[in-house]
């Protein structure tokens, strides 16, 4: 279980830049919950994961991870229980390596041991099996330097390391934006069953109301530092994107402000 207790997060402090990205934030996710998050523009989804992850500290509130008080643990102590995947497809993977030592890498996180350790037959044939899953062939390829490899292929793998050290967190920060439509779907098909099969808790930040709706359990609408609305079980499922919007316009008083997300949505509904 996570819980966000009353989190701010303020860049720029008493300057004339001053911005507050995260306002009195509380929420509390389960355990396996799959939890996607859309919002205006600025409205701090990205410091949202980065609180979560350890990359920024909240100016006030705390952070619990099962009952364990990791508000002020860095994010390399982290790393061993949140896993991540970036917008940026060469985010998160090392080109000059190859498949099998980039997985080493991430296996290895937030363990002791070194890299020529890591890279064992039993860590091999894991590896093997996780690539053979996603259909690219990449399984075949270990040897193969990560550079070589396409943007669906370089996701597919970012995914893929971010899971291999069986975190209990993971966290995705439009991991399918800079993606081809076909591409992004079976990035996405594979995202959802990694969530299923090993049980995560996982946040899934998105652009696409659709699959906003679609994937996971729960639906968190931010804007301006605030979570909005915050969407689950028959509802849920029952509700349109046009809906969502209306909703976002009769809390707030205003109309929502991203222009990716609503192309998206004008894309969906047609």
């Amino acid at each position: 279980m996570l819980q966000l207790d009353h989190i701010d997060k303020v860049f720029f402090r008493n300057t004339l830049d001053e911005r507050w990205a995260l306002r009195n934030l509380s929420c509390t996710v389960q355990s396996d919950e799959f939890v996607t998050i859309v919002g205006s523009n600025g409205a701090g989804k990205t410091t949202l994961l980065n609180i979560i992850s350890g990359n920024h500290f909240p100016d006030r509130g705390k952070v619990i991870i099962e009952n364990h008080d990791v508000t002020s643990l860095p994010a390399f102590r982290r790393a061993r229980f949140i896993g991540r995947v970036f917008q940026n497809t060469t985010q998160g993977t090392a080109a000059s390596l190859t498949i099998e030592e980039n997985f080493a890498i991430a296996y290895a996180k937030g363990r002791t041991r070194g890299l020529h350790l890591a890279i064992s037959e039993h860590l091999r044939r894991k590896i093997r099996e996780k690539l053979a899953e996603v259909g690219l062939g990449l399984e075949n390829r270990l040897r193969d330097r990560v550079g070589l490899l396409s943007g669906g292929q370089r996701q597919a793998l970012a995914l893929l390391m971010a899971t291999i050290g069986n975190p209990k967190i993971l966290l995705l920060d439009e991991h399918t934006a800079n993606l081809d439509p076909k591409t992004a779907e079976k990035i996405m098909h594979l995202t959802n069953i990694l969530i299923q099969d090993d049980h995560l808790t996982a946040f899934m930040i998105t652009h696409d109301l659709g699959d906003a709706l679609n994937y996971g359990t729960r639906t968190l609408l931010m804007d301006d530092g605030e979570i909005v609305l915050d969407i689950s079980g028959e509802e849920r499922k029952k509700m349109t994107i046009n809906e969502l919007l209306e909703r976002f316009s009769e809390r707030r008083h205003k109309k929502f402000t991203n222009d990716r997300v609503l192309l998206s949505a004008e894309t969906k509904e047609h």
